[in-house]
């Protein structure tokens, strides 16, 4: 009894001791974890510089793009071909991918040999008997009359400018062709083909092994975005954001990146790492100096690896009595299959003495034991490094994509990690120790290089037919030149119709006279008080106008709310109600018994009869108040003044808030002549010549006419160039039939405008993978402040994602980018009619005043007009387009409402004095 437990007590000693000397030995191919931190780091940044254009030719780890532009949703369908070339055989391949909601691909697929003189030919009948091949195989499969796409996995190194052009850089594993170096492959392939006639075949997708290890893994698990393959060689690709990719045109999305990172260390940033071992196999190797990463870790190097170390211990006595055999000298004899027989759980030790006694050494118990310690050493860093790098891969999506953890799938494919026994577990605990905030899984891929050519080329065809679905359904969208050119030939027509005195009931722009006949030209000056009341807030202003030296305006203004209940109530407590606040403020700024000027900006449907008489045609925003409806609002306001005996105040105005823009900004710049307001609605007034106002007596001079713009459009004119979702948009609005024109352009509508493009791309499966959230549903939810930050470049895709989220839509990479299409190509339109609506303005005062050439400035106020990055511009680029004998200058306008109102009164107050002088 206690000689058998003596026994087990000496082996594990026995164990323990040879486990410690190979230990000893190997001491620097034991990689800590902050040295595997450090080599995680340092590979961090030979991406950079990979991904730099600068820094491109010189890095060692070379970040190609591979023009794949997306993962595989599940709704990829088709029949489609591969072909798989990358060794001494080639596959061809038909690949059957159904979505019928059950998902699931078919293959047929056979092998052909390449004849080793074909290897070492000429390129022409190397691809013509890929050529014949082909037409073999379809010829078996009966399809010869079918064009069907072709993914093309080629394994070689090669320079990719266009998902389907591929140009060879070098030739390696024995092929030696002549005249394809330096060419483009499809190229080739297509001229054999084409030369042989006799079929047809779309070659859409040229693909490395790698990036079809990602894309067959993509397939069932969609957060797949790296694809990693450890076999003879090893390499790794992953999904990069474009903003990152210097070597390619283009901000949006994202591109794969085939990283080819057996280099890394070519620029010796792994020497302190590498071991004496690694040099020797590195110098024996058919490429010294390269692939330096891939000779520590790959399953064509492991091998030797073991067969390098155990000489040297040999010759130092300290295996095998000292004794070597010709066999363990010789250079691939120990092979990587070897290692992993030899690290298996029960049969190890044993399969280590019929290796170590076939190599013609006699093995004793310690030899075993030191051989399979020297074997786990070697795959245990090969498997340690490969993490490092791997969970730099990872880190680097999650900083691209700004999440607190990542969620990811890493497809993996090759030899040493679905046959080593440990491989796979001691890759994934380093990836675990390096990254702890991710949760990373890791799945095998089946047959990446047939396979997952296929689904690349399955992507490509969908995105391609999906990319031309929606154009279809935004082409409405885009408007042609000519297309402007009518609509500002119709805005023409209506201003006609407005202003002639017989077609004014009927016309839909009404073109109201505001009685303002001068803008400001710099000698104003005084005290005046302006009143801005258009919502459920209500201002009251003291403005100071200077002229001379110290010429210049300056402002006081208070806010005051008004209850629903005074909104909802009679017109006299609504009148009372401001006397008060008027009072409340006049009292406040020291300035009681005081009598101003005072201008009043009223934002509703008014009729001018006078510059100092308004008649309230009908409330709108929610005001109700009783018998103001047909009535003078500055009678009423009078009277409120009257009832309160309290100070006299002389009303000299009232005002629209686009003519308070024109004035505000024509006392900062004498050539402006119109007022342009797109905010949450849109208006427009300008300078006319008083003949053609016939609505008001008289001919000489000058007077501004409120277009009441929005509404064009109500009779009709625009049918034509409405789409689907304006008519629907307008449908459910709260006046239905009316302000059409405001409805395609101004900030209330076009989120809802793009809100029902998005429902109607889902709903065909052309976004969000076809599911609708509640959110979306609800009419309102796309904020117009969203197309703004959207569309402002500085936030690249994130902001979009952040939105889609709020509004509870998961979305991937392409949903952003196509949002943000949607937006542009709907914000574009609204600046574009917007823009044609100003030309037909200032056409026709160029044309009133008989010029050849006008100079003016337009007024602009606006939150759509001066928060959206792109909208000004366009309207610009627009008005240029549209009137180009016409130099327009847009200034943006500070406070119409209230400075407006004010400088009207200043205006309207020099003119009666020099009258009365």
């Amino acid at each position: 009894m206690i000689a058998s437990h003596l026994l087990a007590y000496f082996f594990t000693e026995l164990n323990h001791d040879q486990t410690q000397k190979v230990d000893k030995y190997l001491y620097h191919m034991r990689l800590s974890d902050e040295t595997l931190l450090e080599v995680s780091q340092r590979f961090e940044k030979e991406m950079e510089k990979g991904l730099g254009a600068d820094t491109n030719p010189t890095a060692s780890v070379k970040m190609l793009p591979t023009f794949v532009r997306s993962t595989p949703d599940g709704t990829e369908d088709g029949d489609f071909l591969a072909l798989d070339l990358g060794g001494t055989n080639f596959r061809v391949l038909r690949v059957k991918v159904s979505d019928n909601g059950l998902r699931k691909v078919e293959m047929e697929n056979q092998i052909y040999a390449i004849p080793e003189e074909l290897m070492r030919g000429s390129g022409v009948q190397l691809f013509d008997h890929i050529a014949e091949c082909l037409a073999n195989f379809l010829d078996k499969l009966q399809i010869k009359d079918k064009k069907l796409p072709l993914g093309f996995t080629f394994s070689f190194p090669c320079h990719q400018t266009k998902l389907d052009e591929s140009i060879l850089v070098m030739w390696t594993k024995g092929f030696k062709c002549s005249s394809v170096e330096g060419r483009d492959v499809v190229s080739l392939l297509r001229k054999s083909i084409k030369k042989r006639g006799d079929f047809d075949i779309d070659i859409v997708a040229v693909v490395n092994d790698t990036v079809g290890t990602m894309m067959t893994c993509g397939y069932d698990d969609h957060n797949c975005e790296v694809g990693l393959i450890v076999g003879t060689g090893t390499n790794a690709c992953y999904m990069e954001e474009m903003r990152h990719i210097d070597l390619v045109e283009g901000d949006e999305g994202r591109m794969c990146i085939n990283m080819e990172w057996g280099a890394f260390g070519d620029d010796g940033v792994l020497d302190d790492i590498r071991t004496e071992f690694d040099r020797e196999i590195d110098m024996g190797s058919l490429n010294p100096g390269k692939q330096l990463f891939e000779k520590m870790i790959s399953g064509m190097y492991m091998g030797e690896l073991v067969r390098l170390i155990l000489v040297k211990m040999t010759k130092e006595g300290l295996l095998f009595g000292g004794r070597l055999t010709p066999d363990l000298l010789t250079t691939g004899h120990f092979e990587t299959r070897f290692v992993s027989a030899i690290e298996k759980e029960k049969e190890g030790l044993q399969k280590a003495h019929e290796i170590l006694s076939k190599l013609g050494l006699e093995p004793s118990h310690e030899d075993c034991l030191a051989t399979l310690r020297i074997c786990q050493i070697v795959s245990t860093r090969s498997a340690s490094l490969c993490g490092a790098t791997l969970a730099a891969v990872l880190r680097r999506i999650k900083d691209n994509k700004g999440v607190e953890r990542l969620r990811s799938t890493v497809g993996v494919d090759g030899s040493v990690y679905k046959k080593h026994p440990h491989f796979a577990r001691r890759l994934h605990k380093t990836v675990r120790k390096l990254l702890p905030d991710c949760e990373i899984r890791f799945i095998r891929s089946e047959d990446g290089s047939g396979k997952g050519a296929a689904m690349v080329t399955a992507v490509a065809y969908r995105l391609a037919a999906q990319h031309k679905a929606r154009q279809n359904i935004l082409e409405p969208f885009k408007l042609s030149h000519e297309q402007l050119l009518e609509v500002k030939e119709r805005m023409r027509i209506e201003m006609e119709k407005g202003l002639a005195k017989e077609t004014h009931a009927e016309a839909t722009v009404k073109m109201l006279p505001t009685y303002v006949c001068s803008t400001p030209d710099g000698t104003e000056k005084g005290d005046f008080l302006a009143l801005d009341l258009g919502g459920t807030n209500f201002r009251v202003l003291l403005v100071r106008v200077r002229n001379g030296m110290r010429r210049g305006v300056e402002m006081h203004n208070k806010i005051y709310s008004i209850p629903v209940e005074i909104m909802q109530g009679t017109g006299e407590e609504l009148f009372d109600h401001i006397v008060h606040c008027i009072s409340d403020f006049l009292e406040y700024m020291g300035m009681k018994g005081v009598s101003l000027p005072l201008g009043f900006t009223f934002s509703f449907p008014c009729q001018q009869n006078n510059l100092d008489e308004g008649i309230l045609l009908k409330w709108t925003k929610g005001f109700k108040a009783t018998g103001c409806e047909g009535e003078d609002v500055v009678g009423l306001l009078k009277e409120a003044i009257h009832r309160r005996e309290e100070f006299d105040l002389d009303v000299v105005a009232v005002v629209n808030d686009t003519v308070g823009t024109m004035m505000t900004c024509g006392y900062e710049d004498p050539y402006c002549e119109v007022g342009l307001i797109i905010g949450t609605g849109t208006n427009a007034c300008y300078m006319e010549e008083m003949r053609n106002v016939e609505l008001v007596e008289g001919d000489e001079g000058r007077m501004c006419v409120n277009m009441e713009w929005g509404a064009f459009g109500d009779s009709g004119c625009l049918d034509d160039i409405r789409t689907e979702f304006d008519v629907a948009v307008d449908e459910l609005s709260l006046n239905p039939g009316k302000q059409r024109y405001e409805k395609m352009i101004s900030g209330m509508y076009l989120g809802e405008i793009v809100r029902n493009v998005l429902i109607d791309f889902t709903k065909r499966g052309l976004l969000f993978r076809g599911r609708i959230s509640e959110r979306l549903k609800t009419r309102g939810i796309f904020e117009t402040k969203f197309l703004s930050q959207i569309e402002s470049d500085c936030l690249a895709l994130l902001q979009v994602r952040s939105i889609l989220q709020h509004l509870g839509l998961e979305s991937t990479c392409d949903d952003s980018i196509i949002v943000k299409e949607v937006c542009t190509v709907v914000a574009r339109r609204a600046a574009q009619l917007c823009g044609a609506g100003m030309a037909a303005v200032v056409d026709k005062i160029r044309e009133n005043r008989g010029l050849d050439f006008l100079k003016i400035t337009v007024g602009v106020d606006g939150t759509l007009y001066k928060l959206h990055p792109h909208f000004s511009n366009i309207l610009h680029e627009t008005v240029k387009q549209l009137s180009p004998k016409c130099e327009v200058t847009f200034l943006q306008s500070e406070d119409g409402s209230g400075k407006g109102a004010a400088l009207i009164t200043a205006v309207a107050c020099r003119i009666r004095e020099a009258g009365q002088r």
